[in-house]
């Protein structure tokens, strides 16, 4: 019976063991990728600091750019129609957006061709989209560099646990070709999900760019339509 027991024992403490050794947490998954891993996973963080500030920056822009008055063009063509020249620049002036600055422009070409007004609200247009999507890039760029960097630690750490083997001289430790393993492993992991936030971040802005764009195109086409409109 004593003997018994101690088999028990025994083995409740090596299934104790094992259920403890499976149990790993992100900060020891981390640690135990070694110097290289380490530095590879802290430049990660960094990229994805750097991508949701910047998503957040042009996120809130690009939505106080597309908030405007519906009946701002109203007013407008309003003014226009009586020659009230100073108000139609004095509301746009207020409004402070992209539409009301493509409209201002238009306003100050009022008696010129309209072919030259179209040009001036084209070009106003293209340093308003500039405006829009800067540093949008560079979350094209991080969704991009992201799981390149982790490959590159996949492959150091694929290099590491070679290089264990090689000179294990027949006798594998395998504690440091764990390590080699995790630099692998983590570093792999951590650039795709860094590499798929600024993916997707980056796909959100571009459609809500794509909004404002298009709410710019309208209304610089209705106020274009106004002043071909006969008298």
């Amino acid at each position: 019976m004593i003997l018994q027991s101690d088999i028990q024992d025994g083995a409740e403490l090596v299934t104790d063991a094992d259920s403890t050794e499976k149990t790993l947490s992100i900060i020891e998954l981390i640690s135990s990728g070694g110097t290289a891993g380490q530095i590879i996973i802290a430049m990660l963080f960094v990229l994805l600091i750097v991508a949701i500030y910047i998503y957040f920056e042009r996120l809130f822009a690009i939505k106080a750019a597309s908030q405007i008055d519906s009946n701002f063009m109203n007013q407008i063509k309003d003014h226009v129609s009586n020659g009230k020249i100073d108000s139609a620049q004095m509301l746009c002036a207020q409004v402070n957006s992209p539409v009301s600055r493509l409209i201002n422009k238009g306003i100050t070409r009022i008696g010129k061709p309209l072919e030259d007004i179209n040009t001036a609200i084209e070009n106003a247009g293209r340093l308003e989209i500039y405006s829009l999507e800067k540093n949008v890039s560079v979350l094209a760029t991080i969704s991009g560099v992201a799981p390149m960097i982790g490959f590159l630690g996949t492959v150091i750490g694929m290099i590491l646990s070679i290089f264990e083997i090689a000179n294990s001289g027949g006798q594998i430790d395998i504690k440091q070709l764990s390590d080699g393993l995790y630099t692998a492993m983590t570093t792999t992991v951590a650039g795709l999900i860094v590499g798929i936030v600024a993916y997707m971040a980056y796909n959100h802005l571009v459609v809500k760019t794509d909004k404002v764009v298009y709410q710019m195109e309208a209304n610089s086409l209705e106020f274009l339509d106004h002043l071909n409109e006969p008298i």
